[in-house]
C-alpha cells in the first residue's frame, strides 16, 4: 500500500516558482497556489494546480507549504500577520522556504513557527530558471534531519543535488556562498569576453575551448549564449543578485570573513543596477565591462 503524497500549498509563482510548482504537479502532487499576478494563477490552473485567492485559503489544509518569493521582506510578509502562513496553517504542517534570504530571517522564522507547532526548513536553490524548468536544481537545506528526510521526495522532484547543510539558516548561508561564487564567475567570464573580442579572437570558438578545460563552469555553460548573443532576458535578475551580494557581504562581516574580490564584484553589480540594468539577467555584467572598456554597450 503506497502512502499518499502530501498536499502542497505554493506561495510565489515567479520565474522560479511557476516551473517548480509545475514539476511537483507532474510528479503527482496536489498543489494549491497563491501569488499576486492573475496570469500566474491561470498558468498554475492550466498545469493542473488549484489557484487560491489568498494565503489563508492556500495553506489551511496543506501538509507542506512552500514559499518562493524574492527576499526577506516578502518572506516576512507572507509568513506573519493574521492573513499569513503561521496564523492559518495547521499545526504539524511543514513550511519549506525556498527563497534566498538572510540566514537570520530563516532562524527567526523557524523559532516563530515552532511556537505554533509548525516545522520549518530553509531550502534555497541554485540553477536559475533553466534548472527550475529541467528539475535539476541544487537545493541546500537548513533544519532538522527528520524534517529533511520527510521532504526529500519533494525536493527530488525539483532538483538533482539535495543536501542538508546544518541547522536552521545553514541553507541560506550556503546559498550566500553560492551567489558569491556565481557573481565572481560571471564577472570573470564577462571580462574574458571583452578581452577576447578586443583582441580579434573568434568568441564562439574561444568560449568552446575554454569551457572544455579548467576554466569551464556551469556558469559558462548556462550563460555562453547570453554572452554571444547579448541576450539578457532574465533567468536571474541583477536586482536579485544585488540583494544576494548584500546578504553575503553582511554575513561575512558578521563572522569576520574577508571578501576582497567579492566586495568588488558586489559594487559592480550595484553599479549595473544603478545604471538601469537591474531587470536584466545577471549575465548583463558584461554590459558593465563593455562600458569600462570603452566599447558600445550592446543587448
Amino acid at each position: 500500500m503506497t502512502t499518499p503524497l502530501p498536499t502542497v500549498a505554493w506561495i510565489g509563482l515567479g520565474i522560479m516558482g511557476s516551473p517548480m510548482s509545475e514539476n511537483l504537479i507532474k510528479a503527482g502532487y496536489s498543489v494549491t497556489g497563491h501569488t499576486l499576478e492573475r496570469d500566474k494563477l491561470d498558468r498554475l490552473a492550466a498545469a493542473g494546480g488549484t489557484p487560491a485567492g489568498s494565503i489563508a485559503e492556500a495553506v489551511k489544509d496543506a501538509d507542506v507549504i512552500v514559499t518562493m518569493v524574492p527576499a526577506s521582506p516578502q518572506v516576512e510578509a507572507v509568513a506573519y500577520g493574521e492573513d499569513g502562513i503561521l496564523a492559518n496553517a495547521r499545526p504539524g504542517a511543514l513550511l519549506i522556504d525556498m527563497s534566498s534570504i538572510t540566514p537570520q530571517t530563516s532562524v527567526d522564522l523557524a523559532k516563530a513557527a515552532a511556537a505554533r507547532g509548525i516545522r520549518v526548513l530553509d531550502a534555497p536553490v541554485s540553477g536559475g530558471e533553466a534548472g527550475a524548468v529541467e528539475a535539476v536544481l541544487s537545493i541546500m537545506v537548513g533544519g532538522e534531519q527528520a524534517d529533511f528526510d520527510e521532504a526529500r521526495p519533494l525536493f527530488e522532484a525539483l532538483g538533482r543535488t539535495v543536501v542538508l547543510c546544518g541547522p536552521h539558516g545553514a541553507g541560506q548561508t550556503v546559498k550566500a556562498a553560492n551567489q558569491l561564487i556565481v557573481a565572481v564567475n560571471i564577472q570573470a567570464c564577462a571580462e574574458a569576453v571583452v578581452f577576447l573580442e578586443k583582441s580579434g579572437v573568434d568568441l564562439a570558438a574561444a568560449l568552446e575551448v575554454l569551457n572544455g578545460g579548467l576554466a569551464g563552469s556551469t556558469v559558462l555553460t548556462r550563460k555562453k549564449r547570453n554572452f554571444l548573443d547579448r541576450e539578457y532576458a532574465p533567468g536571474f535578475r541583477i536586482d536579485l543578485h544585488h540583494k544576494d551580494m548584500g546578504i553575503v557581504t553582511d554575513a561575512a562581516r558578521n563572522v569576520g570573513a574577508a571578501l576582497p574580490v567579492g566586495s568588488v564584484v558586489a559594487n559592480l553589480v550595484a553599479s549595473l543596477r544603478a545604471q538601469g540594468d537591474g531587470g536584466l539577467d545577471h549575465s548583463a555584467l558584461l554590459r558593465g565591462v563593455e562600458r569600462l572598456s570603452g566599447r558600445p554597450v550592446t543587448g
